[in-house]
């Protein structure tokens, strides 16, 4: 009769060899996972996170405050937000929009802490508009010289049209031209009603248009 041998799985598992997974080859969703799994995200994983999403977040604080100086200090203000919240995000698939809230939030408490706010304007008067985004392109497969230095001029234009816009304009112009959200989350946040977002976005746009208008019908 044969004798059995105790067998330790352990000590089995631990000859199967472990492919480790490269941080660069992750899903955004496995980086978030790993972020929230310990007490502090994983240092790894959030540094990769960062690297995806800086210049997202650089866009962002850009178009909201382009004349500011210290985007920079801004911009490492909301990875410090990001990291000490990641663990509230509910659902990682929203990650970009959550992260967008992050520095639009930002945006707002260093507006109030500036006191730039010296005016409110009233926006809240119904317009009806034909919803739609705006389109920025100038066609052409094949830009000549001067079409391409028609571009240039014209986004250059784009930019200061926008940085000129005052500020609750730029904010939801900026929030769905740019970033693509939703009404329903620009709304939440900036913390207004639906229609107010959509009455400004529609001026705000207007006012874009009006000053491109050159540009647009070229």
């Amino acid at each position: 009769m044969s004798q059995s041998i105790p067998v330790s799985w352990s000590s089995v598992e631990a000859n199967i060899p472990q492919t480790p997974v490269q941080i660069d080859n992750l899903s955004n969703y496995d980086l978030i996972l790993r972020c929230q799994a310990g007490l502090r995200p994983e240092r790894n994983a959030f540094a990769e996170l960062l690297r995806r999403y800086q210049s997202h977040v650089d866009k962002v604080l850009y178009h909201l405050a382009p004349d500011w100086q210290d985007r920079a200090d801004l911009a490492q203000e909301v990875w410090i937000r990001v990291y000490r919240n990641i663990k509230r995000l509910n659902d990682p698939v929203k990650f970009r929009g959550w992260l967008s809230r992050i520095a639009t939030n930002l945006f707002y408490d260093e507006l109030r802490k500036r006191k730039r706010n010296a005016s409110p304007l009233s926006l809240d008067a119904p317009r009806t508009v034909e919803d739609g985004d705006m389109d920025w392109e100038i066609a052409g497969d094949h830009p000549s010289p001067d079409e391409e230095l028609t571009t240039r001029e014209f986004y250059e234009q784009l930019k200061e049209a926008i940085a000129d816009l005052p500020e609750v304009f730029r904010t939801t112009i900026v929030l769905r031209e740019i970033e693509g959200m939703a009404y329903e989350d620009i709304a939440e946040i900036t913390g207004v009603s639906l229609g107010t977002v959509k009455s400004r976005i529609a001026r705000a746009r207007s006012r874009l248009q009006s000053q491109l208008q050159q540009y647009l019908d070229g």
